[in-house]
């Protein structure tokens, strides 16, 4: 059978070396690029959070600062699953497929953050279909709060005017995104939020929609999205903030050495 579509050129080795790393050069300015602007996130300023929103969860009512359980950062998913759903957003369903393993959750906590995702459907629906993909992380019911709304996943006019992404409607349609707007009101949106906990004040840092919700890769890059970044000493961030004491270079020694005399590597 003959394959049709179209593919890349067919050159020599040689010829495909220079024009790897050419392409390299720019890859490693774009690394650079996204350490500048994660020491720039953790940068920002953060505000204080004034309501004290109570939330459904699988044992029960629960506050916000009890979703840290004791840990400093908090990152939030806004899953989309409007109360009307019997099923969540496809998209935030692969994403979850893909992202939210038992192993992510659990590295993002060693690092002295929580995560959850949250949803305006009734908790009995989020925990029916988290029990139909085989799903473990932890998923909480917004139904009833205003969470979604103050956060800017879910747009109703007639509780708050109607922005995403920072953006007004007029904004959207200006910048050729005005697609997000499209139905009828309300609509759900993906977006994903990030918290600290500092005596007992609960302040939010960051959030961050639309195609700013596909970033993934483990959870360097959940923590990324954090005030306190990764927490590792090679990190560019203001005096004072947390950081492992293990360097990026040592870890990386150490994680070589540790290959070299497994038995696997024989």
């Amino acid at each position: 059978m003959t394959d049709t579509l179209a593919t890349p050129e067919i050159v020599s080795r040689e010829e495909w070396l220079k024009a790897r790393k050419a392409l390299l050069v720019k890859e490693k300015e774009l690394t650079r690029q996204l350490d500048r602007l994660n020491a720039e996130r953790r940068r920002l300023p953060m505000v204080k959070l004034e309501k004290d929103y109570q939330l459904q969860g699988p044992d029960g009512e629960v506050s916000l600062r009890e979703l840290f359980k004791g840990k400093r950062q908090l990152i939030i998913y806004h899953f989309m699953f409007a109360p009307e759903w019997e099923k969540g957003c496809p998209s935030c369903s692969k994403w979850a497929d893909e992202a939210l393993s038992e192993g992510l959750i659990k590295n993002i906590e060693q690092s002295d953050t929580a995560f959850a995702c949250i949803s305006r459907a009734p908790l009995a629906k989020l925990e029916k279909y988290k029990r139909d993909n085989g799903w473990t992380f932890p998923w909480y019911s917004s139904a009833g709060t205003t969470f979604n709304y103050d956060f800017g996943v879910t747009i109703d006019d007639s509780v708050k005017p109607a922005t995403y992404n920072y953006l007004t409607i007029d904004e959207h349609k200006k910048n050729g995104t005005g697609y997000y707007f499209e139905g009828e009101q309300p609509y759900e949106l993906p977006g994903k939020s990030a918290f600290l906990q500092v005596d007992g004040e609960i302040f939010h840092t960051y959030s961050t929609f639309g195609r700013g919700c596909e970033t993934t890769g483990g959870s360097q890059y959940f923590l990324d999205m954090t005030a306190y970044g990764r927490q590792e000493s090679w990190e560019d961030s203001p005096p004072g903030f947390p950081q492992k004491p293990l360097a990026y270079e040592e870890r990386v020694k150490s994680e070589t050495a540790f290959v070299k005399g497994s038995k696997c590597c024989e």
